[in-house]
């Protein structure tokens, strides 16, 4: 009878063994989570510091060791999980990204804005024009991590507007990619400050709001600048890139070609 009870206390113990190889891994690292699927992707999430010491909460993606060459700043009342099955999509491209929580932002996709949870408990301001700093933060932890390779900066509603601004006189941005721009900052006019652009731009929105971010890029070097307007409504955001928005493959389709003139520079 003991013989029999050691054999299958075995068997259950090799069972548990098989079952443990065949699961994702996480491993927990000073705070650092990394998850690595069955087609290799790799997500990691960190946390760095603002301009104002403010830590930063960012998830990146990488499915090979390649230098992250694009930032995903999210819209109002969002998170990084705005960006969770688009940066996968990315990184099927080649690319390696980061997606952060700017302190001005909420939760979406289940993904709580650990950023502005923050900032709430330290009291620090959380407006629009507060997340700047985050970004800026973003892209100087990006291109000292990468050895000084220029970032695609991609932006969503306000985030878009602040990435626009940036780009303008920022050298370690290459290319800006704004979803759904607008004039969302009181006593700032982007369409001027932006009038001296000199990099390549890509900007799009829905159709109902084509008409307002044609007039607010119209002084951009038409050179630089790509324009998408979708035939079909679209939606606000880079929510125009998610699955369950109607046309988002006409989005992906112009935003792809966009990307790949930028590996011809």
């Amino acid at each position: 009878m003991i013989k029999y009870t050691v054999i299958i206390s075995l068997l259950v113990l090799f069972s548990c063994k098989k079952q443990a190889t065949d699961t994702p891994t996480i491993a927990l690292e000073n705070k650092t989570i990394i998850k690595k699927t069955s087609n290799n992707l790799e997500k990691t999430t960190i946390t760095f510091p603002s301009k104002d010491s403010l830590p930063i909460t960012a998830d990146i993606y990488k499915s090979k060791e390649t230098p992250i060459t694009i930032l995903l700043c999210h819209q109002a009342g969002y998170s990084r999980g705005e960006y969770k099955d688009t940066a996968i999509e990315l990184t099927k491209l080649g690319y390696a990204v980061m997606a952060i929580d700017q302190r001005s932002g909420n939760t979406v996709n289940n993904i709580d804005n650990q950023t502005a949870i923050a900032a709430n408990i330290k009291g620090l301001g959380i407006s629009y024009l507060d997340a700047e700093q985050d970004i800026e933060a973003a892209v100087d932890y990006i291109y000292n991590q990468n050895g000084g390779q220029k970032i695609i900066l991609v932006g969503s509603s306000y985030s878009s507007s602040l990435a626009l601004l940036m780009g303008v006189h920022n050298a370690k941005i290459k290319a800006v990619a704004a979803f759904s721009p607008g004039e969302y900052f009181k006593g700032i006019n982007i369409n001027k400050s932006i009038s001296t652009y000199k990099k390549p731009v890509f900007v799009t929105s829905s159709l109902s709001e084509s008409a307002g971010v044609k007039k607010l890029v119209d002084k951009v070097n038409a050179s630089y600048l790509t324009h998408f307007i979708p035939e079909v409504k679209g939606i606000h955001g880079t929510r125009a890139l998610w699955e369950t928005t109607e046309g988002n493959e006409t989005y992906w389709a112009s935003f792809k070609e966009f990307l790949s003139s930028l590996k011809d520079e």
